[in-house]
């Protein structure tokens, strides 16, 4: 017996975005719970021991043992579609992640009390079907059976029919970097010799890229680019675990791939297990054999396939907005690579906050871009070395295209990824051109983060389904659901958008603020920027203040006014911001500083309406705020139920709130709005 390790990624958008405190549970096949997680702001676990067969069993063709153990994994998370996931697999030895993309959950899925299932079946070593040809042939295929795209491109996505061709199952469309790593995982053992494990990568890559070069699928009137059946193409386990030694592989070989010399598409790099199933290309078990003989992946992948066949690498990515500099950023580097590497992160850092701030952006590789880059490559399963390589360069890339969408249209600003221009033009259905393609890109970014938004095709034509979607978003946000987008819609779909982008709640016509209560203590802005090492009365003052808070908004600190600033009042001052939407850079600049002697003056006598609605799905001290108050009210109240100051908001506040809301004869939708936030602040 020996042990095998798991971890798990809960993310939403694509798999972009973490989402913390997504409740785990890990199972053994009797359904005994023997882990249960909480995912953390990077949206992940800790990796946990698993008992596995041994690794030797993995190394014998003729074992018809146990290979690997499964286990079974439950995820939950309060407005987000709970899912099982059958038969996790985990070897002696490997480390692996169960990648989890949670879903919002709709009225719809509520009321069915619905959740996703996903069952991961075989590894494709183990399976018996028949190889069936059904691909062109070795050499280059003909003109007369497929069209020949015109040039050779790493693709962004490949949609993948869940079935054999010629069957009613479903398409998936997914990253094409995370379907090599799904399918490699799927196919081969994770536990074989890294040659081997390279010689499959390789084949594997070349043949996805074949399909979509000539359009194998897409030529024939198929609307997918390639099948999950392996008697045609390859297996694809949609959801299941990824082994980190794999993930590693295909960050760095992914946009390589195998062809003859003197041409240039890919060769179709057939390939079957070599024991049960043989075919006229690679052996999976023969690589395997090959690789402990000595030979490297090129030599392996000669033997199996013409002598002349070479290694390529293609610059030519979709979905990544700038190619490898062609040499390793590293601490002393400078120039341009440098400043966009440090801007992405900085970007990045705003959906994964455990990376540092590159600060200052100025071009020069030094320890702290050395420092982000290696938190940045912890999260992702790279080598940790804080070295900008090939894999390292793509991902942070990868990961920048996908939350700022700038891979998608070309009108691009700096703040947010659809220009910084509001469009003046007025447009419905019917209409076409650019605008409608920077609408119907928003309003499929938004529908990410509001299950109400359906998402829309982005082709810049205005019809029903676009329609449908501007009504779903104008009635989300308290406008005329006409299904017209003029100057108030347009407005008001940048402010969420940006909103989103920043991590601050949306608001599309905010209150008027209340004047500040009188108060002797109006102290003006020093003149500069408070930052640590800074010392004063300035200080001094504005650590009084952030104490002062601390009472309505836990999560800052109590701090010591000794006008020293130091790391405790960086981290009151970083936990103010985040509350208050501010840039989380930890310093006092002008903003800051006129923000928090606000807060302190409106929190004088009650806290102040945060601006924005609180609702199922809502998180921070403003929910925990809301929820400490209703407890209080609960001894007057009986009807009103006592729960748990967590400071989120799941179904227990929704229904503490509409109980609060039927005594005090408001709008009983357990949304706290203006008039129920201040409801509750005078009830106490």
């Amino acid at each position: 017996m020996g042990i095998g390790y798991l971890k798990f990624q809960t993310r939403i958008g694509e798999n972009t975005i973490p989402l913390q405190g997504a409740d785990i549970t890990v199972m053994d096949m009797d359904s005994t719970p023997i882990y249960h997680l909480i995912t953390d702001e990077n949206g992940e676990t800790t990796a946990v021991s698993l008992y596995a067969p041994d690794k030797q069993n993995t190394l014998n063709p003729a074992y018809s043992g146990e290979e690997y153990s499964t286990y079974d994994v439950e995820v939950t998370k309060d407005g987000y579609r709970p899912e099982k996931i059958y038969g996790v697999q985990i070897f002696d030895t490997v480390r692996a992640v169960l990648p989890i993309n949670m879903e919002p959950e709709t009225d719809e899925l509520r009321a069915e009390n619905s959740v996703k299932e996903t069952y991961i079946t075989e590894n494709a070593l183990l399976e018996e079907a028949p190889w069936e040809q059904s691909g062109p042939a070795p050499a280059a295929p003909s003109a007369a059976s497929s069209r020949i795209l015109p040039d050779v491109v790493i693709p962004e996505y490949i949609t993948v029919h869940l079935g054999a061709k010629n069957t009613a199952a479903k398409n998936v469309r997914v990253k094409f970097i995370d379907y090599i790593k799904n399918v490699v995982s799927s196919e081969i053992f994770p536990t074989w010799n890294q040659a081997a494990i390279e010689a499959n990568t390789y084949a594997i890559i070349s043949f996805a890229l074949n399909r979509i070069y000539t359009e194998w699928y897409r030529s024939q009137g198929y609307d997918y680019d390639i099948t999950s059946n392996t008697q045609t193409d390859m297996k694809y386990i949609d959801g299941r675990d990824i082994f980190e030694n794999i993930s590693a592989t295909v960050d760095r070989i992914f946009n390589q791939y195998v062809r003859r010399q003197g041409t240039r598409e890919p060769y179709f790099t057939e390939f079957c297990n070599g024991t049960t199933v043989t075919c006229p290309g690679m052996s999976q078990w023969g690589s395997q054999y090959l690789a402990l003989s000595g030979m490297s992946p090129i030599q392996i992948l000669r033997y199996y396939y013409p002598s002349d066949i070479e290694i390529v690498q293609s610059n030519n990515i979709a979905g990544v907005t700038g190619s490898y500099p062609g040499s390793p950023l590293s601490i002393g580097s400078r120039g341009q690579s440098v400043t966009a590497i440090q801007n992405y992160l900085n970007r990045i850092r705003k959906a994964y906050p455990l990376i540092p701030q590159v600060s200052p952006v100025d071009g020069v590789y030094g320890t702290n871009t050395a420092n982000a880059v290696r938190t940045f490559q912890s999260i992702f399963n790279l080598p940790q070395t804080g070295v900008v390589d090939n894999a390292t360069w793509y991902k942070i890339s990868y990961l920048y295209a996908s939350v700022t969408k700038l891979a998608e249209l070309t009108s691009e600003g700096d703040k947010i990824g659809v220009g910084t221009t509001v469009p003046t033009t007025v447009v419905s259905q019917g209409s076409k051109g650019t605008d409608v393609t920077q609408l119907q890109f928003i309003l499929n970014y938004l529908s990410n983060f509001y299950s109400v938004i359906p998402a829309v095709t982005v082709d810049g034509n205005f019809g029903a389904g676009t329609t449908a979607a501007v009504k779903a978003f104008q009635q989300e946000f308290g406008l005329t659901p006409d299904g017209t987008v003029g100057s108030t819609t347009w407005k008001a779909l940048f402010d969420v958008y940006k909103a989103v982008q920043n991590n601050t709640p949306p608001s599309i016509t905010p209150p008027t603020p209340t004047p500040p209560p009188p108060t002797p203590e109006t102290p003006n802005y020093p003149g500069k920027a408070l930052q640590w090492g800074s010392k004063g009365d300035a200080v001094a003052t504005m650590q009084r203040y952030l104490t002062a808070l601390s009472t309505t908004y836990p999560s800052i600190p109590k701090l010591t006014a000794d006008g020293i600033f130091g790391q405790s009042t960086q981290t009151a001052v970083l936990a103010f911001q985040r509350l208050f939407g501010l840039t989380q850079d930890g310093i006092i600049g002008p903003a800051t500083w006129q923000k928090i002697v606000d807060a302190y003056n409106q929190n004088g006598s009650a806290p102040a309406y945060p601006g924005y609605a609180l609702k199922v799905g809502s998180t921070g001290d403003n929910v925990a705020l809301v929820q400490r108050y209703l407890n209080n009210l609960t001894a007057k109240y009986p009807s009103i139920t006592k729960i748990v100051t967590d400071g989120v908001f799941g179904n227990g506040t929704k229904a503490a709130v509409i109980a609060f809301q039927k005594i005090f004869n408001l709008t009983a939708d357990g949304i706290v709005g203006p008039a129920t936030w201040n409801a509750l602040v005078n009830a106490q």
